[in-house]
């Protein structure tokens, strides 16, 4: 079995968390906001104990298909159509949660907030709170407000920006600690993606 085939489309950064051992097969772990699924490729050929949530369900349906070929016996209650602001799992059910690329669709900062909340409720005490997103970080001078904490990037896209100071007050507010240092990845100067890494 080559790489690819193993790894899938795993973000470099969750792959890193992986080869840091942060996590284990003794883990529930959630991807809130899974899309079809590109980073529980190597999670459910592992055998890991993994959850997912989705608006889309042809997201979902596309996660449940994966898991019943590298997961046999793999439950689809496992794979839920919720939005993230408002999921029906139990809080403090998870101690990994994954949130790639998704927050910087929230509409305005109370929908980001909201998204950010049941993120943080659904994760047990101890847990981390793995997430990607689009910020402003290293292009400021590059983007254009256009309201609500959204901004167009030189790559013509409309999102939700985080800044540095957003990121270390938010998890100040929340009373957790960074796991690891923000890392900010800038794009060939159209976008840039930070690393937010939470422990509750």
């Amino acid at each position: 079995m080559d790489l690819l085939e193993q790894l899938g489309d795993i973000d470099i950064y969750l792959f890193d968390q992986l080869l840091k051992g942060r996590i284990t097969k003794n883990m529930q772990i959630l991807d809130a906001g899974c899309g079809a699924g590109r980073n529980l490729i190597y999670l459910l050929r592992g055998g890991y104990e993994v959850y997912a949530v989705d608006r889309s369900e042809e997201a979902i349906q596309a996660v449940q298909r994966l898991a019943a070929k590298l997961a046999p016996g793999w439950s689809n209650e496992r794979a839920r159509v919720e939005a993230v602001e408002n999921m029906s799992f139990a809080a403090e059910s998870f101690d990994f949660v994954i949130s790639s690329a998704v927050l910087h669709f929230a509409r305005n900062e109370a929908h980001f907030m909201q998204m950010l909340q049941e993120l943080w409720r659904v994760l047990k005490p101890g847990g981390y709170l793995f997430m990607r997103l689009a910020s402003s970080i290293g292009i400021e001078t590059k983007i254009k407000p256009v309201g609500e904490q959204r901004f167009q990037l030189p790559d013509g896209s409309t999102r939700f920006l985080v800044d540095e100071d957003m990121i270390v007050r938010i998890t100040e507010e929340l009373k957790g600690s960074l796991f690891e240092p923000i890392k900010t990845v800038q794009v060939a100067g159209q976008r840039c993606m930070t690393t937010w890494c939470v422990r509750k």
